[in-house]
């Protein structure tokens, strides 16, 4: 397996302003384009997270995606991406919106 295709495990949590409720929807639209596996979940506290689980050259994407493009109306104070592992198998075939 070349090192970009290495299966990896990463949480994320991002922290936004404006349109709370749609924010997971296109985490989870992004991460099908992408063939992303996983889950996103909106939070009370303003806040998306979820797990990412892709080679890890998919997951450099999406750490540059909430700042870069986000959904149109969000504004994204900050984006952690951690516990980032080396995985051998995926645990989801999608990329999953938890409630």
């Amino acid at each position: 397996m070349a090192e970009g295709d290495t299966l990896v495990s990463v949480d994320y949590k991002i922290l936004k302003k404006v349109q709370v409720v749609v924010f997971h929807k296109y985490t989870q639209a992004e991460g099908k384009k992408l063939g992303l596996a996983g889950w996103v979940q909106n939070t009370d506290w303003s806040t998306v997270q979820g797990q990412l689980q892709v080679p890890i050259f998919k997951v450099r994407h999406m750490q540059e995606w909430p700042e870069t493009t986000g959904s149109p109306k969000s504004h994204i104070d900050k984006a952690n991406f951690n516990h980032e592992k080396i995985i051998l198998k995926l645990d989801y075939s999608d990329l999953e919106i938890v409630k």
